[in-house]
């Protein structure tokens, strides 16, 4: 069976690509070959496991196929047909304050944000007898990403249909 759901962000989000853009940016986010922002299955999935882990069921979770999140292909189309790709990001920067009140030397930190959208993926390979544990993970994700603590990454899953 698969799992088709929407993941709505409600505020900037950072998935993080490990790398930095140079003396521009301490962290850039996740893009795909068109620079588009996506999720990556294997964040997903382990968010969910997480969330399994606290009502210990994850064994479910082994055979599950976690498909990258995207926009939709008409939504990508639009951007990339109107060059809109650099609108979709913004960047924040943060500094380390001392117990004085005062900026530390050298702690200014960019990173590179997305704006609130909406992706779309799928989970593949599930057994019907795990579809219920995986809607109530996939519902208890809240936050997603860098600084999710911090106030980034506000989000929430929507389950399409299981087919």
């Amino acid at each position: 069976m698969t799992l088709y759901y929407e993941l709505i962000f409600f505020d900037y989000w950072h998935l993080s690509s490990g790398l930095s853009a140079g003396a521009k940016l301490d962290s850039s986010v996740v893009k795909d070959e068109n620079n588009l922002p996506y999720a990556p299955g294997k964040t997903i999935k382990g968010l969910v496991r997480e969330m399994a882990e606290e009502f210990g069921e994850i064994e479910f979770l082994h055979q599950l196929y976690f498909s990258n999140a995207f926009l939709k292909e008409e939504t990508q189309k639009q951007i990339l047909d109107h060059k809109l790709e650099n609108n979709l990001y913004d960047v924040i920067a943060s500094t380390q304050i001392d117990k004085d009140g005062v900026a530390i030397d050298n702690s200014l930190r960019e990173i590179e944000v997305v704006v609130p959208l909406t992706l779309y993926g799928e989970i593949n390979d599930i057994e019907e007898s795990s579809v219920l544990k995986l809607k109530k993970s996939l519902s208890l994700i809240k936050r997603m990403g860098l600084n999710r603590n911090r106030g980034l990454g506000r989000c929430e899953f929507i389950v399409g249909e299981v087919k």
